[in-house]
């Protein structure tokens, strides 16, 4: 794939496929385009058997800030209809990882936010962060709802209380902190993420890939009924939110880099 697409796949000997998030300058914020390119390069992946394992990568700064908010804002009145499909894509997405026979490995640096950077790492199957790495879902702070299936993996991952506790009132972990409450797999210092992303998954290159298929679609089986089941209404919900008021209020406070003031409209 060329340097020039939103999303970088290629699969190397050993057979980690290395997928990377490319829209550095946006911090690797999803739109529609960066959706679509993600569904493909995971299906690939699924069809390619010299695949063992995936290692998904951001460039840049961070790993993945959520939606591109300044796509999102530019749409305006159309930001419902624009939402619905970038939702359809990212939930699509989302179970195409979680159905594929390998694992799946998150290295995370910078910022996971929102449902794309955050529901990246509840989809996935092992999470590897550097020190300075930080975790927030952000939906509620912009005035829309949590999707990617993180009302139901979260909850799965840190428990009922925690995860509510996370996604309605929004804090910055850290991550020592998410890795105490059972988010992530593994801490690692800044400079060797790439170094112990790459040993961690080439454990995976001589496994007995039936085996790790099977076992992966009983561990997520036990939840994938549930978060398909959900997985309509939060694209129902985050669509409705998009056209409210406090939603335009919540992006141009990001973008401006203020706190928002919502009205309930």
């Amino acid at each position: 794939m060329s340097d020039e697409n939103p999303i970088l796949l290629d699969v190397d000997t050993d057979g980690i496929a290395r997928l990377r998030l490319n829209r550095p300058a946006a911090s690797n914020g999803m739109d529609v385009p960066f959706l679509q390119a993600l569904h493909a390069a995971v299906l690939h992946c699924h069809g390619n058997p010299a695949v063992h394992v995936v290692l998904i990568t951001g460039e840049g700064k961070n790993f993945c800030a959520g939606g591109d908010v300044r796509v999102f804002a530019s749409k305006g009145e159309q930001l419902p209809d624009y939402l619905r499909e970038a939702t359809a894509w990212l939930q699509i997405t989302v179970a195409a990882l979680q159905q594929l026979t390998v694992p799946v490995i998150a290295a995370v640096h910078g910022f996971a936010a929102g449902g794309g950077g955050f529901g990246l790492v509840c989809a996935s199957d092992f999470v590897i962060a550097t020190e300075s790495a930080r975790f927030m879902s952000g939906a509620v702070r912009v005035g829309m709802a949590p999707d990617a299936g993180v009302t139901v993996t979260l909850t799965q991952l840190v428990g009922l209380r925690k995860a509510t506790e996370i996604l309605l009132t929004n804090p910055t972990l850290t991550a020592a902190e998410a890795l105490a409450i059972g988010l992530l797999t593994k801490v690692v210092p800044d400079d060797a993420l790439e170094t112990e992303a790459v040993a961690y998954a080439r454990q995976f290159v001589d496994a007995a890939p039936q085996a790790i298929g099977a076992t992966k679609r009983l561990l997520w089986g036990g939840v994938g009924a549930t978060v398909a089941d959900r997985l309509p209404e939060e694209a129902r919900t985050v669509s409705e939110l998009s056209g409210t008021a406090d939603s335009r209020e919540g992006l141009a406070a990001v973008i401006e880099r203020r706190a928002p003031k919502f009205t309930g409209k």
